[in-house]
């Protein structure tokens, strides 16, 4: 597995190239219009706190599993995203609907020449040195998880992850979450980068109404990383589940313009755990169940680096 993460001078591999699985999807603006007027209207010198409620825990890094010598360096990292501690929160809190289409929306970040982190198309092609992040945001309250496979190979979930949050994997819906985590206190662990060895990663992002029951989180995950080799690898009837839904047509909008740095009210809600108003940026790219009681979204995203 190429996934390397940039620490203890190890490099991450990763990639570009989004291909989703989905056949005949259309390329509608009211998918893109549905996803975002599920965020909350904030007025001018409006005094709603749009923190999100749900559990968190701190996003820092803990040693639950690091006991366990066979675990691969690339879990504790290679999804850091964004979860915060909400803990405190008062006033109105967001809360989407819960008959809506779950929905995602996601952008690709590239570190450019001064640091700033901005837009990137992800058709693009990546070479050895490129640093990019990926930014999520659902229109549901969930859960998230992410697998991982190389060229075909065995799949491996590389989130929840049992040194982050617990290995809880709750999301809060409009609440952005980075892959990595840019306020890590370490630097090194900001960015994917880009390595010398060509390879073709596979990313499965799936995002639930409901715990999937099969699947180990929170305390569960940690102690079977205490006493087994992590990433867990899920069983095949499960990863038989996750491919089909890669499958399921969906409606999708992709935007064409690009470049665009990411603004200091993205950082503070992916920081803070905040939700997103209407006035944000949207994501570059907006995927959506066609039906309301479709209970799992997921995204096959391809990444390639040349």
């Amino acid at each position: 597995m190429r996934f390397k993460l940039f620490l203890l001078l190890l490099s991450i591999t990763l990639v570009s190239s989004v291909l989703v699985f989905a056949q005949n999807q259309p390329q509608d603006e009211d998918v893109r219009g549905a996803f975002l007027s599920t965020r909350v209207t904030v007025s001018t010198g409006s005094s709603e706190n749009r923190t999100s409620s749900r559990r968190r825990s701190s996003r820092r890094r803990t040693s639950s599993a690091s006991s366990n010598s066979n675990r691969r360096q690339t879990t504790s990292a290679g999804v850091s995203t964004g979860l915060v501690d909400n803990s405190t929160s008062s006033g109105q809190v967001h809360s989407s609907a819960s008959n809506a289409p779950i929905g995602l929306g996601y952008s690709f970040f590239i570190r450019d020449q001064g640091g700033q982190a901005v837009r990137v198309d992800p058709a693009r092609e990546f070479h050895a040195g490129d640093r990019i992040r990926l930014s999520l945001e659902t229109n549901v309250d969930g859960y998230l998880y992410v697998f991982h496979t190389e060229n075909g190979g065995t799949p491996e979930m590389i989130y929840p992850d049992a040194q982050l949050d617990e290995g809880h994997n709750e999301v809060d819906a409009h609440v952005p979450y980075e892959i990595p985590w840019s306020a890590e206190e370490d630097e090194r662990f900001h960015w994917f980068v880009f390595d010398n060895n060509p390879a073709t990663e596979r990313l499965y992002i799936v995002i639930t109404r409901e715990p999937i029951p099969t699947v180990p989180t929170g305390e569960a995950l940690v102690s079977y990383c205490r006493s087994n080799h992590c990433p867990w690898q899920p069983v095949p009837q499960v990863w038989a589940q996750v491919k089909a839904g890669a499958e399921a047509r969906v409606g999708e909008n992709k935007t064409t313009v690009y470049g665009q740095a990411q603004t200091s009210g993205e950082r503070e809600a992916t920081t803070r755990g905040m939700g997103l108003d209407r006035t944000a940026p949207a994501p570059s790219i907006v995927r959506m169940n066609v039906t309301s009681n479709a209970p799992v979204l997921v995204t096959a995203i391809d990444l390639i680096h040349r």
